[in-house]
C-alpha cells in the first residue's frame, strides 16, 4: 500500500485537530455542567455568561451546529430563570 506525503501530512492534521476538538468540547460541557450545578442566581449568573461565550465560540468555530448551540444555550437560560 502506497503512503502518498499528503496522505501522512493529512493524518498529522488530524490528530492535532482531534485533540483539539477534544479539549474544547471537554471545556464547554463543564461549563454547561457548572452551571446546572449552581443552586444560588449569583453564582449561576457569572457562570452562565462565560458558558454562554464558550458555547456560541464553539458554534462560530463549527465545532457544534448553530441548532445544538441555541438548545444548550436555552437549558442553561431555563435553569438560571428557575433560580430566580
Amino acid at each position: 500500500m502506497d503512503r502518498h506525503p499528503q496522505q501522512i501530512k493529512r493524518e498529522r492534521q488530524d490528530i492535532k485537530r482531534r485533540a483539539k476538538n477534544v479539549t474544547e468540547m471537554s471545556r464547554l460541557r463543564t461549563a454547561v455542567n457548572n452551571v446546572m450545578k449552581t443552586s444560588t442566581t449569583e453564582d449561576a449568573q457569572k457562570l452562565y455568561q462565560q458558558a454562554v461565550s464558550i458555547i456560541d465560540k464553539a458554534a462560530s468555530r463549527g465545532l457544534i451546529k448553530k441548532n445544538t448551540a441555541a438548545r444548550r444555550k436555552s437549558r442553561i437560560t431555563r435553569h438560571l430563570n428557575s433560580l430566580a
